[in-house]
């Protein structure tokens, strides 16, 4: 605690030949301060939240019994959606056809309506489905956004597959058809 030194003589007298007091000297013992420091630091800590991991929930599937029944779906309630280079968005409903004549080219704005409307015109949401299959090379934004998609437009089913040869080769030939067609 706090002390002073005391030590000195009795009365004040004033004049010549009168030696001046003794100043009294006070010290401070810090060590309740450093106590209360250390308390404060320890409410603080106890009393505030940390913060929490931002993270997409996923739903994964139950196992199935036969692995044959895994993944199966009505092909009238699937979208397979394929992310290109430069945000291009290539999708087809159902299986893709020996002559690709449902394989669409779409973009991140339109994607949105072109869900809404299959998800719509599904009768049972349990049908819909979404497969996602990101080529070799597109971003890594477009694989998050188009997940983002997933969670605006509430699609609780939907799959991120690996692209298949013949998908990957529309692709290329959609995108150098775009990227030829402003030319002329």
């Amino acid at each position: 605690m706090a002390e002073m030194d005391t030590s000195s003589g009795g009365g004040h007298k004033k004049g010549p030949g009168v030696k001046k007091g003794k100043k009294l000297s006070t010290r401070v013992d810090l060590t309740p301060m450093v106590d209360l420091g250390f308390l404060l630091i320890t409410f603080f800590i106890f009393t505030t939240t940390m913060s929490q991991a931002t993270a997409m929930k996923l739903i994964l599937p139950k196992d199935a019994d036969k692995p044959e029944d895994q993944n199966k779906a009505k092909q009238s309630g699937v979208i397979t959606i394929l992310l290109g280079k430069d945000n291009n968005v290539f999708y087809y409903e159902g299986e893709l056809d020996n002559t690709a004549s449902n394989f669409k080219s779409s973009n991140f704005h339109d994607i949105r309506e072109v869900l809404i409307n299959k998800k719509n015109s599904v009768r049972d949401v349990k049908d819909f489905v979404v497969i996602l299959k990101p080529s070799d090379e597109c971003t890594y934004k477009n694989v998050v956004d188009i997940l983002d998609e997933m969670t605006i437009n509430v699609c609780t089913r939907y799959a991120l597959v690996d692209i298949t040869d013949i998908e990957a080769q529309l692709v290329m030939k959609s995108e150098a058809m775009a990227a030829a067609a402003p030319a002329n």
